[in-house]
C-alpha cells in the first residue's frame, strides 16, 4: 500500500509515519528529509534548496517531482511508500498521480493530522531546544504553518473527494493517534 501522511509543520507527521512504517513494513520518503540531505551534502541543489527555506518558502514543485520520482521507480518500494509531507499542493498531486500510474502504482489512503498553530508553535519550539534544526523557529513555524494551511487545502480537497482522506486529532497523545491510525489501515 502506498499513503499520504499530512500535518502543518510539528504536527507528529515524522512520528506517525515512523509508527507506519515500523508495523506495516513501508518505507518512509519525507521530502524534508531528502531536501535536508541534499542540503547537509553541500550539492548545487543543495544550495538553492538551502537559500530557499531559509526565506521561509517552498521548494519547487519540479525539483520536488524529481526527487520524489527516484524514489517511486525504486522496485525495492513499490507499493511500500508513505509520503511525509508530500504533495504540498494540487500541482504536486496530480504530479504524484502520474507518477505513481507511470510505475503501476496508487494511493491507498491519506491521513491528515489536524493540529491548531499554538500546539505548533510549542512542538516547533521543542523541536528546536532538541534537535538544533536550523529551520526551526517561531517566526517561521508561523509562516510555514500559514503556507502549508493555504497550499494544501486544494489537495485536501482534492483527496476528499476521491474519498482516500481521513482526518485524525493530533493533538491526542502518540499512543491514541498510533491506535487510530492502525484502526483505519485495518480497514483497507
Amino acid at each position: 500500500m502506498n499513503l499520504i501522511i499530512f500535518g502543518p509543520p510539528g504536527a507528529g507527521k515524522g512520528t506517525q509515519a515512523d509508527f507506519i512504517v515500523n508495523k506495516y513494513d513501508l518505507y518512509q520518503l519525507s521530502t524534508g528529509e531528502i531536501l535536508r540531505n541534499e542540503i547537509k551534502n553541500k550539492t548545487e541543489l543543495g544550495k538553492e534548496i538551502s537559500s530557499i527555506i531559509n526565506s521561509g518558502s517552498l521548494v519547487s514543485d519540479d525539483i520536488v517531482k524529481k526527487l520524489v520520482e527516484s524514489f517511486i521507480s525504486d522496485k525495492r518500494y513499490q507499493d511500500r511508500l508513505i509520503f511525509d509531507g508530500y504533495p504540498r499542493n494540487l500541482t504536486q498531486a496530480k504530479n504524484l498521480k502520474e507518477l505513481l500510474g507511470k510505475y503501476g502504482q496508487k494511493i491507498d489512503l491519506v491521513l491528515k493530522l489536524s493540529v491548531s498553530l499554538e500546539i505548533v508553535k510549542k512542538r516547533i519550539l521543542e523541536r528546536q531546544t532538541l534537535e538544533q534544526r536550523s529551520d526551526d523557529s517561531e517566526e517561521l513555524a508561523i509562516k510555514r504553518y500559514k503556507t502549508y494551511e493555504k497550499s494544501t487545502e486544494p489537495v485536501i480537497e482534492y483527496y476528499k473527494k476521491l474519498n482516500l482522506l481521513k482526518v485524525i486529532d493530533g493533538e491526542r497523545s502518540i499512543d491514541q493517534i498510533n491506535k487510530e491510525i492502525g484502526d483505519i489501515i485495518s480497514l483497507i
